[in-house]
């Protein structure tokens, strides 16, 4: 079959690779569409050292159920997406459905002895698939993962229709974030972002937009929101916008740290403890949280629109990574089409 590999970092090739079979309990779906994750191009470039030359990434994926393993009841040809998550399904925090958790989960796109979703055909445990409705637009089933992204965040900062939230960065995470926080009904949301295509694209969503170029995150924030926010959501992960997100965010508010565009941050201690303002972490979603935004996306929310940039076909993958980290100013998601 053929696969997107990263052959080192900085270079990304479409070569032929060897199709994973389905053991029991296991699934193999031939991919449709997978989108190019933040993650991936961290990946690609080596920044984060949680990939490694050889591997085949790709975790926001839709495709076709093609095969089963033994013990699998779900039917050949329906349209589905995978939760990447894999718990080891039977400690404490996997029986509670927070495979996040799991001290030996793995990561389908991170972990590099499995072949990931940049091919046209990936494996994945049952329990890990979801169906999807055979209407809905297929390109919706790619961004199911990053919206569970942005729902988990907003979750996490216990998001009420009491509160005024704040979002750093207009990226696909922090489009979903702010779309997160309209779901959960919170009373104003604003995001801040540089790039005038995403503060376009987010003012579609129906949220207000800041510009940080334009002055102070926190004085423009306060002006839309009515006040300092109540929860800001960091969905870029510098820093830069740590130190706005604390200075933006009300005395015992709370801050949500989703981005990683850096594994070190320099922080205000001060801010932290003396405004008690809570730092809190996210990453991926609880299994709950990925079947939730399934279904909420199966039901084909007009927000979902105009979230996707432009679908590519296989051969111009690596194209796109290099473009892509060079220079990240997409408004929306890239796909990648392999069948």
């Amino acid at each position: 079959m053929k696969a997107l590999v990263l052959k080192e970092f900085g270079a990304m090739t479409v070569d032929e690779v060897d199709a994973p079979t389905p053991g029991p309990g296991e699934v193999r779906l031939q991919i449709r569409l997978t989108g190019i994750c933040g993650s991936d191009l961290h990946g690609y470039t080596g920044a984060s050292g949680r990939r490694v030359p050889g591997q085949v990434m790709g975790h926001e994926t839709v495709g076709v159920i093609e095969s089963v393993g033994d013990g699998v009841d779900l039917a050949i040809g329906a349209t589905a997406t995978i939760n990447p998550v894999v718990g080891c399904g039977t400690c404490e925090p996997c029986r509670a459905g927070t495979e996040q958790y799991c001290a030996i989960k793995r990561v389908i796109g991170v972990d590099p002895t499995r072949t990931a979703s940049f091919a046209e055909y990936v494996v994945a445990p049952a329990a890990n698939v979801i169906v999807l409705p055979s209407a809905m637009p297929e390109a919706y089933g790619a961004l199911i993962e990053p919206l569970a992204v942005g729902y988990h965040a907003a979750r996490r900062a216990s998001t009420t229709p009491d509160d005024r939230v704040l979002v750093l960065g207009g990226g696909p995470i922090g489009q979903a974030a702010a779309i997160a926080a309209r779901r959960l009904e919170a009373a104003r949301v604003v995001v801040s972002e540089p790039n005038s295509g995403r503060r376009a694209l987010c003012e579609g969503l129906g949220v207000d937009v800041v510009d940080p170029e334009s002055g102070p995150v926190a004085e423009q924030a306060a002006d839309l929101l009515g006040g300092p926010a109540s929860v800001t959501i960091d969905a870029v992960g510098t820093s830069a916008t740590a130190a706005d997100a604390l200075a933006a965010t009300s005395l015992g508010g709370r801050v949500v740290l989703v981005g990683m565009a850096g594994p070190r941050l320099e922080l205000d201690a001060y801010a932290i403890s003396t405004g008690e303002r809570s730092l809190i972490g996210a990453f991926s979603y609880t299994s709950h949280e990925f079947a939730e935004t399934a279904r909420w996306v199966g039901a084909e929310p007009p927000e979902l629109a105009g979230l996707v940039e432009r679908v590519v076909p296989i051969e111009q993958g690596p194209a796109q990574f290099a473009e892509l980290a060079a220079d990240l100013t997409v408004a929306g998601k890239v796909l990648v089409r392999f069948s």
